[in-house]
Order: structure tokens, then C-alpha cells, then sequence
């Protein structure tokens, strides 16, 4: 007879095994768990590539910016170089010329890729948490209070995703701290939404009704088999998050709200140091706003190419 915990592990096992079982599997997928399968269609996309790439470079450009920018942050070098028609553009001293306040643009740029990719994380991070502990209280007890959860689910995403960023980052005032606790707040409903759709799905799954009928409690069930079963869409939707994330940054940052002073090198604040300056030198404003599109892009593709590989129905027959 089997003993309780291997038939535990024995469920646990058929799940994570199924990725290559049925009609929708692909050669070399037979006994495979769900992220080996993935991995293995990820290397084959090309979408996923490009924005993996995409990704590895600003996360390195972040990492490195002390090594990268010849300049800190807030060094001005060729403040006495600029004139008020005239703004120095690219020369061998400083690469991509410098900008309003004489600040070299190349070094700028580097360090706010730093200082996006740590408001992109952390307020992920943040929505993430929060998420899934309204999305577990939720999918977990299920009843009245997943009725009450998602009615203050549902009021907060009636709001638009900006708007209530912009107000809670108005309440807790101007600082990099406000934006990420903003967008970290938009993002809770979100994930709530999905961890609490996933685990009510995988709720009614053979596996769950096995473990049940072994008389393990519903917090074992919970805990140990639908949670981290259903993490799979949570992790897809934080990467495309973090998309969503870099550019609202630089959105609260573009209003003001993400403090600074006009020479702090984030890409959202350089945007709105570059307003006056289009007419004579307009590069000011293209690279940050080139920037932001193509991390966001990166995190786009590879979020995208991450949901269809642990999706079993876009699989190739």
C-alpha cells in the first residue's frame, strides 16, 4: 500500500511530468517536467531570443554603470561649454554630446538604465507580493471572502493603471520611493486576479480530488500542490509587468513625481529636461524615449515568448 507522503510526490510528479503527455506534445517532450519543456521551445523561438538579449544588456548596462559611464551621475563636465542656442553635440570627449546643464548624455543614459531596472524590480517584486497574498486568500478560502476580496479587486482596477499611480504617488510625495510604491499598488489587483483564476482552475484538477480523497487537510492541498502549480502564469505576467513597470516609471518621472533634481539621470526625468531643447538639440529627448521602448520591448517579447511556451495549447502538432 502506498504510504501517504510518496503518494503526495507521486501526484506532484504526474503534474509537473504532463507538459509532454497528450495530443499538443513535441518530439524529445515525453517525461519532461514543465519548465525543461519551456526552456527547450524558449532556445527555438526567435522572439524569445531577441528579447532575452534585449534584457541581459540593460540588466548588465545596470549592473556595470560604474565601469560603463565615464562620468557619475551628477557630474556636470561640460557645464561651461554650454550655450543658451547652442548645445554640444557628439565629439570624441563625450560620445552621444552633452546635455541642458552640461551633463555628458552617454553616462546619463547608462545610469538611469540603473535606476529604471531598479524601480522596474522592486515595484514589481512589491505588486508581485501584495498579489499573491490577496490572490491566496482569495483562491484559498474561496466563498464570501473571495467575493469581498475581488469586489475590492474589482474597484481597483476600475481605475486607470496611471491615474491611480499618479495619485498615490502624489499622496506619499516626490521620491523614487513614491513611484515604486505606486506602481508596486497598481500591480497588486492584477496578480491577485490571476493567482486567485489559477488556483480556483486548478481546484477542480484529478490530482487535487486524489490528494483529498487520501485525507490530506485543504491547507496541504493549498499549500503544497495548487500554489505552486499555479505560480506558472503569476511568474509570465511579472516578466510582462516589468514592461508595464519601466515605462510608468518613466511616466511619474516625466510629471515630476519621481523627485530629483532636472540633472538626475533617470529616463523619464531626462524626457522632461529635454522639453525646451527639441528645437536645438532633439537628441536629448530621442535617446531616454528610444531606451524605454526597446527595454520595454525586450520584456514584451520575452514575456510573450515565455507564455506561449508553458501554454500546451499553442504547442505545435
Amino acid at each position: 500500500m502506498t504510504t501517504e507522503p510518496a503518494a503526495q510526490a507521486a501526484l506532484h510528479d504526474d503534474l509537473l511530468g504532463s507538459a509532454g503527455d497528450g495530443p499538443d506534445r513535441e518530439p524529445g517532450d515525453e517525461g519532461a517536467s514543465i519548465w525543461r519543456v519551456a526552456a527547450r521551445r524558449l532556445r527555438r523561438n526567435p522572439g524569445a531570443i531577441l528579447g532575452a538579449v534585449i534584457v541581459l544588456v540593460f540588466v548588465l548596462v545596470a549592473l556595470l554603470a560604474p565601469l560603463l559611464a565615464p562620468y557619475g551621475p551628477q557630474e556636470l563636465p561640460g557645464r561651461a561649454e554650454i550655450r543658451p542656442t547652442y548645445i554640444p553635440g557628439p565629439s570624441s570627449e563625450y560620445l552621444l554630446g552633452l546635455d541642458r546643464y552640461g551633463g555628458d548624455l552617454f553616462s546619463k543614459l547608462i545610469w538611469g538604465a540603473r535606476a529604471s531596472l531598479v524601480i522596474g524590480v522592486l515595484s514589481t517584486l512589491l505588486g508581485l507580493a501584495g498579489g499573491a497574498v490577496v490572490g491566496l486568500v482569495a483562491g484559498a478560502f474561496g466563498g464570501w471572502v473571495d467575493t469581498m476580496t475581488m469586489r475590492f479587486v474589482d474597484l481597483m482596477l476600475s481605475v486607470p493603471s496611471l491615474l491611480l499611480a499618479v495619485s498615490i504617488a502624489a499622496v506619499i510625495g516626490q521620491s523614487p520611493v513614491a513611484v515604486i510604491v505606486a506602481i508596486g499598488v497598481v500591480q497588486v489587483p492584477i496578480f491577485a486576479r490571476l493567482l486567485r483564476g489559477t488556483m480556483l482552475a486548478q481546484r477542480g484538477q484529478d490530482y487535487v480530488l486524489a490528494a483529498r480523497s487520501l485525507g490530506l487537510s485543504r491547507r496541504t492541498v493549498t499549500m503544497s500542490h495548487v500554489l505552486p502549480n499555479s505560480l506558472g502564469p503569476v511568474i509570465v505576467q511579472a516578466t510582462l509587468m516589468l514592461a508595464t513597470a519601466v515605462i510608468e516609471a518613466a511616466a511619474l518621472s516625466f510629471l515630476g513625481l519621481g523627485g530629483g533634481s532636472p540633472t538626475t539621470a533617470e529616463w523619464g526625468r531626462m524626457l522632461t529636461a529635454a522639453q525646451n531643447e527639441l528645437e536645438v538639440a532633439p537628441r536629448l529627448a530621442l535617446w531616454p524615449g528610444a531606451l524605454i521602448a526597446i527595454t520595454a520591448l525586450g520584456f514584451t517579447l520575452f514575456g510573450e515568448a515565455l507564455r506561449e511556451a508553458l501554454d500546451p495549447k499553442t504547442r505545435k502538432r
